[in-house]
């Protein structure tokens, strides 16, 4: 964390590493502090220990699917102000309802630019400024 500045904290929920390890990297270069996660259970691990802002949730992935996951988030009192931005190759409208019906913030189609994530996300938490 830069000194005086408060840093948006990101969980990067998604089974693909490759996936995983390039949408970190572009969030790091943004000054996000970056917690990543491969499926639901250690999802939900994480946000037990240290919740985050904002869960950036594959949609298919083993163990627990990102509905699922945003589901348990909206419906707990504890988690439900956590922004959650569901991510999937599923890209037809009903899926994109779909998604936003389970609680989600925001719904992303992969493959997605860093520069849509990037306004996705200042879309639900402002940037960090200094105290």
């Amino acid at each position: 964390m830069v000194a005086g500045v408060l840093m948006t904290h990101i969980l990067v929920v998604e089974d693909s590493r490759t996936q995983r390890h390039l949408i970190a990297r572009w969030l790091v270069k943004k000054n996000f502090q970056v917690t990543t996660v491969r499926d639901g259970l250690e999802a939900l691990k994480q946000i037990r220990k240290q919740p985050p802002d904002i869960v950036l949730l594959d949609v298919v992935m083993p163990h627990m699917n990102g509905y699922e996951i945003c589901r348990f988030l909206k419906s707990n009192r504890r988690t439900e102000q956590i922004r959650v931005i569901l991510c999937s190759t599923k890209s037809t409208q009903i899926d994109r309802y779909w998604g936003l019906k389970q609680g989600a913030d925001a719904y992303l189609c992969k493959p997605f630019k860093s520069k849509e994530l990037l306004q996705t996300i200042l879309r639900l938490v402002p940037p960090p400024t200094a105290t």
